[in-house]
């Protein structure tokens, strides 16, 4: 077993058509793994980690992949993630397991929309990363406005651990300020570094980039900083142990360059993942949840301890389920029976393997600091997974909520089932992919992050299960709240022949930060002690549907505060119809208004389309929040509603003659203005009948 010390656990994460996966095929070249380099948009010779058939066609990420190799004596293993925000949760579950990160940045667009989500998922999950900053080689390359850019839009602290040697057609390599060397890449593939000294006319440049570098570690190391007062010469094994425990504590970002697609730079960010990255044992310790006293309890990376597993992603191929699972404690071997928290059940490993994309090999066990994937056990994503005599629960992920909605049905009878099928699939593999039934039309809707998001499963249920669909016009996933405190008082009594139906419920509703709260305030048994769940219960049966266009209600804190009760009549379920319309009376009361999805929508167009886009932004009812300009294009920055972003795509290749690309993310739920409610309230009115 190799030592836990050599294992790196890393992500590759960046806004999309940053290089990542190009990034990935060569470090498994340069490592051994593979022996041909394939490129995204590669035809016969395709990316070895964008193995779905959609990936290759569209020519991005879809879905993140997994692959093990080793650098020198370091074992790598490598998760790929998608770039586009619509697949966020890929990244988003990778993160919540890996020990580093590798960002990429693109040398002309530096940090990006999407640089902006990943790196709030980073500082998330406190995910130490190295920079990489990608594509020295284009137009417009310049890494230095770049890490500017990771210090004022980041707030992150970086340190340049090389000096580019030319930039855009002229990017030869880099001068590695720690070493003094200049790093050059020879052979076909660039597979043979040449290290030479520094050429005559960068030394001075190089000299002074590597004081500032030694001058933001000192603050990090008085021995460094006593010998830089001194004058004497900084030993390269200081700076690498200063920069690994800075890089660990978070304090400090190393920010590397190259050109992966001209296979420039990318051993030497090897080097750094296995100097500067954490192994599973250097990692912040995890907290899982003792279920029987809901207290935190520290799990070590220690393989002889008991087994503490996570299994954060699930998959399906033709032969099963794939259980993707980080072990952060213990030995899981195959034939081992495990013991499920979430549903008290115990489950055999039939067979352990380790994943090269949607390739595997059988392993015999796995250990602490391990990420494996299961056969055959049947579990959902975001279960621990203990030893017997072991029940602790380790923290899920964060998932965003939807922002669109799609009717549909299937085109045939016959398409009927495999539809539920891949629904059904679907939505256990994505969190952020939902299905629902509308009550009244008894329509299937699918909601997902975005248009994208939901393009792809109507397409893969078309491959993958030979059902077609129709599909109805995009509709918002709006949200209903209150905007200020109201009462309730609501007592259900029901006589008849038989049993009657008693509950009494007094309290308040009132605006909060999440998306739902329930206080119990009940005191001298008003509300026998059985009863109170009940009305939890009750109340959060109420949100799931909103009173003003139907949809679900967020943002309200139900407070309990008193009540009555009968010592026949009085039930668990009549306390849960009494709390459901309770909150429904108090709703009412409470002003409530509709919420609309709000897009930060980032614009890349050429200089001379910048007023044309900036005033459609503003038709779409967006709130410009600045633009950058660049040499010859601008970035434009704003929050517009969702709804308003419908064919956005040809609109913009339409302002800009096609020249002008965009991205967008979800921000957050803002009021719809008065007349729009208005308008939603009126078409939901119509639509009931």
């Amino acid at each position: 077993m190799i030592p836990r010390t050599r294992i790196r656990n890393i992500g590759i994460s960046a806004h999309i058509d940053s290089g990542k996966t190009t990034l990935s095929e060569r470090i498994l070249y340069y490592t051994g793994k593979i022996y041909k380099i394939g490129e995204v948009r590669g035809g016969s010779d395709r990316a070895t980690l964008d193995y779905m058939e959609l990936e290759q066609q569209k020519g991005i990420t879809i879905t993140s992949a997994a692959t093990t190799c080793v650098w020198n004596d370091t074992q790598i293993n490598l998760i790929d993630t998608p770039g586009h925000v619509d697949f966020t949760i890929e990244v988003e579950r990778a993160l919540r397991v890996l020990d580093g990160a590798i960002m990429v940045l693109c040398a002309v667009a530096g940090v990006q929309s999407q640089s902006i989500t990943v790196d709030r998922q980073m500082k998330r999950y406190r995910v130490p990363r190295i920079a990489f900053i990608n594509k020295m080689d284009r137009t417009g390359a310049n890494p230095f406005r770049v890490v500017r850019s990771l210090r004022e839009k980041l707030a992150l602290n970086p340190v340049l651990l090389q000096y580019p040697i030319g930039s855009e057609d002229k990017f030869e390599g880099v001068i590695d300020l720690i070493d003094l060397t200049a790093n050059y890449f020879a052979g076909e593939k660039g597979e043979i570094r040449v290290i030479q000294s520094i050429p005559e006319h960068l030394r001075d440049e190089a000299k002074e980039a590597r004081e500032k570098m030694l001058d933001q570690l000192s603050m990090f190391s008085e021995p460094m900083m006593e010998m830089l007062l001194e004058s004497k010469e900084i030993p390269k094994e200081m700076i690498w142990e200063t920069l690994r425990r800075a890089t660990l504590s978070l304090q400090l970002t190393p920010v590397l360059m190259g050109s992966a697609f001209k296979n420039k730079g990318v051993q030497n960010l090897l080097d750094a993942v296995a100097l500067y990255l954490p192994s599973p044992v250097d990692r912040e310790v995890v907290k899982a949840i003792a279920i029987a006293t809901n207290e935190p309890i520290p799990v070590y990376p220690d393989t002889e301890a008991a087994l503490v597993a996570l299994a954060f992603k699930i998959a399906k191929d033709e032969y099963g389920q794939l259980t993707y699972t980080r072990i952060y404690s213990g030995t899981l071997r195959e034939g081992q029976r495990i013991y499920n928290t979430r549903t008290n059940q115990r489950v055999l490993v039939s067979q352990i393997v380790r994943m090269h994309a949607n390739k595997r090999e059988e392993v015999e066990s796995a250990a602490a600091g391990d990420i494996v994937a299961l056969l055959g056990v049947d579990c959902a994503s975001g279960d621990t997974f203990c030893s017997e005599g072991t029940n602790l629960s380790l923290e899920g992920m964060f998932v965003p909520e939807p922002v669109m909605t799609l009717a549909i049905a299937p085109k045939k009878r016959e398409d009927a089932a495999q539809m539920s099928k891949a629904l059904n699939r679907f939505t256990r593999e994505d969190p952020t992919f939902r299905v629902s039934i509308d009550p009244e039309s008894k329509e299937t809707l699918i909601s997902g992050m975005g248009e994208l998001h939901l393009e792809i499963y109507i397409e893969r249920m078309k491959r993958e299960y030979n059902a077609e669909v129709n599909v109805g016009a995009p509709a918002v996933a709006y949200r209903e709240t209150v905007t200020q405190s109201a009462t309730f008082d609501y007592r259900l009594k029901k006589q008849g022949g038989g049993p009657g139906q008693y509950a009494h419920v007094i309290g308040r509703i009132e605006p909060c930060e999440e998306p739902f709260a329930f206080e119990n305030r009940v005191v001298g048994g008003a509300i026998p002690k059985e009863f109170i769940p009940a009305c939890e219960k009750g109340f959060r049966e109420a949100i799931a549907s909103g009173h003003l266009i139907g949809y679900p209600i967020v943002g309200v804190k139900a407070i309990l505060e008193a009540g009555s009760y009968h010592a026949i009549d009085s039930s668990e379920m009549a306390f849960r119809t009494a709390a459901s319309l309770a909150l429904k009376q108090a709703f009412a009361k409470a002003t409530p208004v509709i919420l609309e999805p709000i897009m930060l929508v980032e614009v890349e167009t050429p200089n001379e389309f910048v007023g044309r886009v900036q005033g459609d932004l503003s038709s779409r009812r967006g709130i410009l929040l600045g633009s950058e300009t660049m040499e010859n294009y601008a970035v434009i920055r704003a929050e517009v509603p969702f709804v308003e972003m419908f064919g956005y795509s040809a609109q913009l290749r339409s302002l800009s003659a096609g020249q002008a690309n965009f991205s967008m993310e979800f921000v957050s739920n803002k009021p719809v203005p008065a007349n729009l409610q208005q308008q939603l309230m009126e078409n939901a009115a119509h639509l009931r009948g």
